[in-house]
């Protein structure tokens, strides 16, 4: 499983990205997808995101993936906060 949450200030790019997450997964909550886990999925978002998206970010933007597998591993897109501290997940 992936978590995608994302802070995205231009309502056009916000809009337009949403859009694009949910025909991956489900909303949680207004800025948080939930996203069934396969690497290619996983590939297709990175992609995206990196060729579309990063273009357009302000320091006000970000996206962080949260992939819940084992690895537990975390990936940051844009100006987001503390992206070096740890990230603890309580199943």
């Amino acid at each position: 499983m992936l978590l995608v949450s994302y802070d995205i200030s231009n309502d056009k790019v916000r809009t337009k990205f949403a859009k694009f997450l949910s025909k991956f997964g489900f909303r949680l909550q207004y800025s948080v997808f939930e996203i069934d886990n396969s690497e290619a999925v996983l590939k297709n978002i990175e992609t995206e995101i990196e060729n579309i998206y990063v273009k357009s970010f302000t320091e006000e933007d970000s996206v962080i993936i949260f992939d819940m597998s084992a690895t537990c591993k975390k990936t940051c897109y844009g100006y987001a906060k503390n992206e070096e501290t740890d990230v603890f997940v309580i199943k």
